[in-house]
């Protein structure tokens, strides 16, 4: 599902990934923890399509996506990548539902279709009580849920995390832990999690730890 070849890339004098290959499996959930600086969020992003390496390759799905446009390469984004943050990102003036479905108005879907959508994916998430409540009147974790249903609303194939258990009390994080299982085996998505939480890296399938801009053996 992701492959990446000699990835490098440095701001100014400051090496931050250096010589980066990775083989990512369909329905793999990958564990990348590292102390602050280390690279993951760096990592994340190249891994995104938000950032470009300086030098390497990336391909998704068989798809070579710094080859393409970056009008092109939005479009891809949009369709198979989403995205989970450790500070939601939910717009405040919209509900739960108007969140959920931006991404899919974006990616120019049926109105019907996406609200379908996010409807189904709220009621997985035990969200479907909180429908026309805004950002405000949620808790952390009711939060994150609205963003996890956001970050699923194009049914894309990769779910990029960075530290989606920073902002969460215990009983939420462990709640995240199990939610983002139940997700890849309902729904057979590619996960990365980006994580300083050993609890929830240890779950992967695999763990990997980068240390100065390089994978640790």
């Amino acid at each position: 599902m992701i492959t990446t070849r000699e990835i490098y890339k440095s701001y100014g004098s400051i090496k931050v990934l250096q010589n980066i290959n990775l083989s990512i499996e369909s329905g793999e959930i990958i564990g990348i923890m590292g102390a602050s600086g280390a690279g993951k969020t760096t990592l994340l992003q190249i891994l995104g399509t938000l950032d470009r390496p300086d030098n390497g390759e990336l391909e998704i799905a068989g798809e070579n996506v710094f080859a393409l446009s970056d009008k092109a390469m939005a479009d891809f984004r949009n369709k198979h990548i989403g995205f989970v943050f450790q500070f939601h990102h939910l717009l405040p003036e919209f509900t739960s539902l108007e969140n959920v479905c931006l991404p899919g108005f974006i990616g120019k879907n049926p109105q019907k279709q996406v609200e379908k959508r996010a409807k189904e994916l709220l009621d997985f998430l035990q969200m479907s009580h909180r429908l026309g409540h805004k950002p405000a009147e949620l808790s952390g974790g009711e939060q994150q849920r609205v963003a996890i249903a956001r970050a699923l609303i194009n049914t894309p194939q990769i779910i990029l995390a960075d530290e989606p258990s920073g902002n969460l009390d215990s009983e939420n994080t462990q709640e995240l832990n199990k939610l983002f299982f139940a997700l890849r085996d309902e729904f057979r998505q590619t996960f990365v999690i980006v994580t300083h939480n050993a609890d929830l890296a240890g779950m992967c399938d695999r763990k990997l730890v980068l240390k100065d801009g390089r994978f640790a053996s």
